[in-house]
């Protein structure tokens, strides 16, 4: 390539001519280069009622290489000849982190920066010749030492995945964790711990772990175990279809010892008495595996019935799989498993854009927070009398059922959903059985016009109602309609796929952070297909207060706590055991399980329907753009950051003097955390971001949109222009003070009314003397918007 300019090249040319080249020469297949890998779907913004996805943060790596089909080992990032050779080192290495691959090179076509995270040659960063790339045989040995994989080893972690005939395939932090998994388990590690967030895909995670052990025949019997009907159903259904009819669900307690693969509830295989723990029909030694979903769930307790089968097949390598580890006092998955061989949590998946992130509608109730005593021999409608005590929330719809304050959160819930869509799919967590029976009545009555055109409008599905938990597969079902409300209480906390759900209501006390992120985990499915982009959680019991704590790693877009006459939507911005922690089995299943029904309750409740309850709450609080609450009143948290960005109100004015387009900025200062929905809606949603921002940080008078279009009108500063561009020029104005600045930027302005009322927008741009005549004069008016 004697006399090429590398200086004119374009980084794509870079790449073509001179790093593809070096990496085939260097004896890599097309098969191990993937070239301008996405990897990440870009996160979900939330303004207002709106929600897009920021495509802009997706992440892409310019290289990939691989040892083998989804056995990534190292990234190449690309820069033109403009840059130096290790100039894409740093973003590089932000890939390489996030995909866990060793080996990570930088190149502008002149050479490779060679990071190499093994330090196999001794050093860590060199840089080395285009015709020096190490060859895969090269990298892979470095790998397989870091690693620590012997021969048998390597043959295990090379095993193929299974590969869909539709073209699924594992997103990268499902590679991390059945890759790291696979490797773990090659060199003899027989507890494994996986933590992934709800929604993240578990279950398939789990099948191309075992599909790879097993095709190796590095596991030929294989147990996997969950809690739940509906848990072993749809994986045996759904993900684990492929092992066809070398897998079996244990059922009626009957064992049928030819199959290789086994599913089972807990409560298949296991009871109080001797002859119903039929597990002991196997030889301990029968299963090499036995992976265990939702371990958080009773596993790692150390006197648990389940536990009981871990024991039993202690020879097998066992595999725990959550999205809540549990770390208490009496039970430890990481004291049973070991330390996760690989973690992805909610706040990650809502980064990645791979989970829907949420708002929170905080609701506290008068008699919640400021508690209620009896009068004295006070009696309830069942002619008890009331123990003469104060009965605050932990007490409500599980000692004490305040009649008005169920038909207050049934008439919440309603407002919200006629002021966002009356058929999103919503679940509202109960105390118990009975509480979702009356909540559901009271949701039925607030909504008499839906539920008498369909009586599945509302309804209760819990593990003692036959004819509620049958309508649970038509809720998850996204091209159902009805259900569109249900009550429950703990049936529908883990292992239910709502993708479609967009409403969460918390009625419910919830004392421990496993059940709390299970919980917000039934609504982080994305479906865009159907319009689920994001998801709300109406809190009644202040269960969102464990946002604030520590363990909590995904925190909400806006928190917002009407008062007492506001409607329940936001403004338009931008096991703890008994009682309500889920210990107990308030669904009359076995503990997580699906039981045939309940029984009686276990207490009896004092019911009383004579005390008022209203809502007094009124306060609404923001996140910053890392994640944390902004404590102090929002005009002085913006004040301060724009004072961090911004030296001077001259600073400012010369940065949106100067901003080719306005928008621009405005996005930038958003991404800075600067909440300019919020502040509108309590400044005042007639003023814009430029005025906001002098008024709040800068101590200057604000112009509404309004008044600054006006007075823009009395300068009449267009008059150099055509009679059709001048008129043009004053629609876009009314457009700006209607709208905002950002609006009037967009070309597309010109199809929108009033200004298509001029004409149409080729007739606009020649009035203009063409697209650069018109923007000139765009500049013009924005200039005369902003003057002094």
């Amino acid at each position: 390539m004697d006399g090429l300019n590398k200086k004119r090249l374009s980084e794509r040319d870079i790449c073509t001519k001179f790093i593809t080249p070096a990496v085939v020469r260097a004896g890599w297949s097309q098969s191990q280069i993937r070239e301008e890998v996405t990897f990440t779907a870009g996160p979900i913004v939330v303004r207002g009622k709106l929600a897009s996805r920021d495509t802009s943060k997706r992440k892409r790596a310019d290289y990939i290489l691989y040892h083998k089909p989804n056995i990534p080992i190292a990234i190449i990032e690309a820069k033109d000849n403009n840059h130096a050779v290790g100039d894409g080192m740093q973003q590089a290495l932000g890939y390489a982190d996030a995909l866990q691959v060793p080996f990570v090179f930088s190149s502008n076509g002149d050479a490779f920066l060679f990071h190499d995270a093994t330090e196999a040659s001794g050093m860590v960063e060199q840089e080395i010749p285009l015709n020096a790339f190490p060859s895969p045989d090269a990298l892979w040995q470095r790998y397989r030492t870091w690693k620590g994989l012997d021969d048998a080893a390597q043959k295990v972690v090379a095993q193929d995945y299974y590969v869909d005939a539709s073209g699924k395939s594992p997103r990268y932090y499902q590679l991390n964790a059945i890759n790291r998994t696979i490797e773990a388990i090659a060199r003899g590690q027989d507890r494994i711990l996986l933590v992934m967030a709800t929604g993240t895909g578990k279950t398939y995670t789990a099948f191309q772990i075992i599909w790879r052990l097993w095709k190796a025949r590095a596991k030929r019997r294989i147990l996997f175990l969950a809690d739940r009907n509906i848990l072993v159903d749809q994986t045996r259904t759904n993900d684990f279809k492929p092992f066809g009819s070398a897998m079996t669900k244990i059922t009626n307690r009957t064992i049928d010892k030819s199959y290789e693969i086994f599913l089972s509830l807990y409560q298949a295989v296991t009871g109080n008495e001797e002859e119903r723990n039929v597990y002991r029909e196997f030889s301990p030694d029968f299963f090499d595996l036995v992976v265990v979903d939702e371990c958080h769930r009773g596993s790692a307790a150390d006197d648990s019935a389940w536990r009981e089968i871990l024991d039993y097949f202690s020879n097998a390598t066992h595999i725990g799989l959550t999205a809540t580890p549990k770390e208490t006092r009496e039970v430890s998955n990481i004291t049973y498993f070991g330390d996760p061989v690989y973690e992805y949590s909610l706040k990650r998946g809502i980064d990645d854009g791979f989970l829907a992130p949420y708002k929170v509608v905080r609701i506290d109730l008068d008699r919640d927070l400021q508690g209620w005593r009896p009068e004295s021999g006070k009696r309830d409608k069942h002619g008890q009398v009331i123990e003469d005590r104060i009965y605050n929330q932990r007490d409500f719809d599980r000692a004490l059922v305040l009649e008005q304050r169920t038909a207050l959160v049934a008439r919440k819930v309603t407002e919200y959903l006629k002021g966002v869509n009356r058929y999103a799919k919503t679940i509202i967590f109960c105390e118990d059985t009975d509480h979702a029976e009356r909540m559901r009545q009271a949701l039925v009555n607030q909504n008499a016009d839906l539920a008498a055109e369909n009586p599945r409008y509302v309804m209760r599905i819990t593990g003692n109602d036959p004819a509620g938990k049958g309508e649970l597969d038509n809720f998850i079902n996204p091209e159902e309609l009805f259900p569109v409300i249900a009550t429950t209480s703990q049936l529908m906390t883990t292992g239910v796929d709502a993708q479609t759900c967009q409403l969460i209501v918390l009625d419910q006390r919830i004392e421990s952070m496993p059940q709390f992120k299970q919980i917000i985990g039934r609504g982080t499915r994305l479906n865009e297909a159907y319009g689920k982009l994001y998801f709300t959680i109406m809190d009644f019991k202040k269960a969102t207060d464990r946002f604030a704590d520590p363990d909590f790693d995904g925190d909400p877009v806006v928190i917002y706590e009407p008062g007492p006459d506001d409607p329940p939507i936001p403004p338009d911005d931008g096991d703890g055991g008994q009682p309500g922690g889920g210990g107990g089995d308030v669904d009359g299943d076995p503990p997580g399980g699906d039981g045939p029904g309940d029984g009686p309750e276990p207490r009896r409740k004092y019911v009383v329907g004579d005390v008022t309850v209203t809502v007094i709450a009124e306060r609404v609080q923001y996140y910053d753009k890392d994640g944390k609450l902004i404590t102090e009143s929002l005009k002085d948290y913006t004040k301060k950051t724009v004072r961090r960005e911004f030296a001077s109100l001259d600073d400012f004015l010369k940065r949106w003097t100067s901003a080719e387009q306005k928008r621009v900025l405005i996005d930038a200062l958003e991404q800075q955390g600067i909440l300019l929905e919020a502040l509108a809606e309590e400044v005042g949603r007639e003023f814009g971001p430029f005025d906001l921002i002098c008024h709040v940080a800068f101590d200057q008078p604000p112009l509404t949109r309004r008044e600054r279009a006006e007075q823009v009108k009395k300068r009449d500063p267009f008059t150099k222009y055509g009679e059709q561009a001048r008129a043009v020029l004053n629609a876009l104005l009314d457009k700006f003070a209607d709208e905002g600045i950002q609006n009037i930027e967009d070309m597309n302005v010109l199809k929108l009314q009033p200004i298509n009322a001029v004409g149409t927008p080729v007739e606009i741009i020649r009035a203009f003397g063409g697209k650069k005549g018109y923007q000139e004069a765009l500049k013009v008016l924005e200039n005369e918007i902003y003057a002094a």
